[in-house]
C-alpha cells in the first residue's frame, strides 16, 4: 500500500511542475520564480480630426463686346466672358464651356485671380465661327476650401455674314428670329422665301439702307446692334396703323407695341397719298374691277389693299399698296374703326 503512495506521488509532481500556468498562479511573489501575469492593456485610439466644411459661395458670368442687352455678334467676331467667384480662395480654377444648341463645341480651365471684395475673378476671350446661338456655362468642382459653384448661363446670338433670296439653314433661321422680333413678318421657317425676301426689304427701308432684298453683312450687322425697330408716333391710339411714307412701309400697332410691318408703296407725286388720321370705315374682300385686292378704305376712295405691282418706290395712284400675299393677312387684322395714320 506504501509503494503505490509513493508511485503515485512521484507522478502528480513532475506534472504539476510542467504546467507553467499552474505554476506562474502558485507561485509567492517575490520568491525569484514565475510572477502573476499582468492584465491586458487596450490601445487608446488617436482622436478623430473633423476638416472644416468647405465654404459655400457664388459664381457668376457676363458676357462683353456683345453688343448690349441684344447679346448680338457676327460670324468670325470675338467676345468676352467675365467671371466672378466669391469668396476668393487661392488656388481654385473654374472651367467654361461653350455650346452652340446642345452640342459642346468647347472648353477651358482657368485660375481664379484675386480680385476686390474679397472676391475673385477671371476673364476669357472666344471668337465665334459660325452662325448660331452659343451657349457659355461655368461651373468650379468642390475642393476641400471651396464647395460645388454653378453659374446661370449666358448666350449670344452669333448671326452670319450674308444670306440671299433662296437660301436655307441655320443662317437663315438666325436671320427670320431677329427679324421676326422687331415685328417684320418671315415665311417658311429657315427658308430664305418670298415674304423673308419682303421682310429684309421693309428692315432696309427701315434703316434707310438700299432697298434690295438681299441681306448683306451690313444687314447683319445692325440686327447685331438692335437696329430696325420701327418708331411708333401714337401710341395712344391702341390699336392702330400707321404708314410712314418716307420709308415706305406699314406698321400694325397695339399701343406701344409693333406687332407687324410691311413694305408698301404709296401715291406717286402726281397722285399723293391723302396725310393725316383717318379712321376704317369700309372693307371689301376679294379682288375689285382695279385690281384692288382685299382693301380696307380709311378716306374717300384711299385705301390699304393688295396689289400685282408694289415697286420700292412711291407709284400707286393714292392709296397704300401692299405685295398681294400680304393683303389678306393684313386685311384679317384691320378692324372697323381702327386709326390710320399716314405721314412723312
Amino acid at each position: 500500500m506504501s509503494r503505490l503512495v509513493a508511485a503515485a506521488v512521484s507522478i502528480a509532481i513532475p506534472f504539476a511542475v510542467a504546467s507553467p500556468a499552474v505554476a506562474q498562479t502558485t507561485a509567492a511573489p517575490g520568491a525569484g520564480g514565475p510572477t502573476s501575469a499582468a492584465p491586458p492593456t487596450t490601445a487608446t485610439p488617436p482622436a478623430t480630426v473633423t476638416p472644416a466644411p468647405a465654404a459655400t459661395g457664388t459664381l457668376a458670368l457676363t458676357l462683353e463686346k456683345v453688343n448690349g442687352k441684344s447679346a448680338t455678334i457676327l460670324a468670325g467676331d470675338r467676345f468676352r466672358i467675365r467671371g466672378a467667384v466669391k469668396p476668393y480662395i487661392a488656388g481654385q480654377t473654374v472651367v467654361v464651356r461653350f455650346y452652340r444648341g446642345d452640342k459642346k463645341i468647347g472648353s477651358k480651365k482657368v485660375t481664379v485671380k484675386a480680385g476686390g471684395d474679397s472676391a475673385g475673378m477671371f476673364v476669357l476671350g472666344y471668337r465665334a465661327g459660325k452662325a448660331g446661338h452659343i451657349t457659355v456655362r461655368a461651373s468650379h468642382r468642390a475642393t476641400a476650401e471651396l464647395a460645388t459653384l454653378v453659374a446661370k448661363a449666358r448666350g449670344v446670338d452669333v448671326l452670319p455674314l450674308r444670306a440671299s433670296p433662296g437660301s436655307k439653314g441655320l443662317a437663315v433661321r438666325v436671320l427670320q428670329r431677329k427679324l421676326k422680333a422687331l415685328g417684320y413678318v418671315i415665311g417658311a421657317k429657315g427658308v430664305y422665301d418670298a415674304r423673308t425676301a419682303r421682310a429684309v426689304l421693309a428692315f432696309r427701308k427701315v434703316t434707310g439702307m438700299a432697298r434690295t432684298q438681299i441681306a448683306s453683312k451690313d444687314v447683319f450687322r445692325k440686327l447685331a446692334h438692335g437696329a430696325g425697330a420701327f418708331k411708333v408716333r401714337f401710341p395712344k391710339q391702341g390699336k392702330h396703323v400707321e404708314a410712314d411714307l418716307s420709308l415706305q412701309v406699314l406698321a400694325l400697332i397695339r399701343g406701344k407695341k409693333v406687332e407687324r410691318i410691311y413694305p408698301i408703296s404709296s401715291g406717286k407725286p402726281s397722285t399723293p397719298t391723302v396725310l393725316g388720321t383717318f379712321k376704317v370705315y369700309s372693307k371689301t374682300p376679294g379682288t375689285n374691277a382695279k385690281g384692288m385686292v382685299f382693301t380696307s378704305y380709311f378716306h374717300g376712295g384711299y385705301g390699304i389693299h393688295g396689289y400685282a405691282e408694289v415697286p420700292i418706290y412711291a407709284a400707286s395712284h393714292g392709296c397704300l399698296r401692299t405685295p398681294v400675299p400680304d393683303a389678306v393677312p393684313i386685311f384679317n387684322w384691320i378692324s372697323y374703326g381702327d386709326d390710320v395714320d399716314v405721314y412723312l
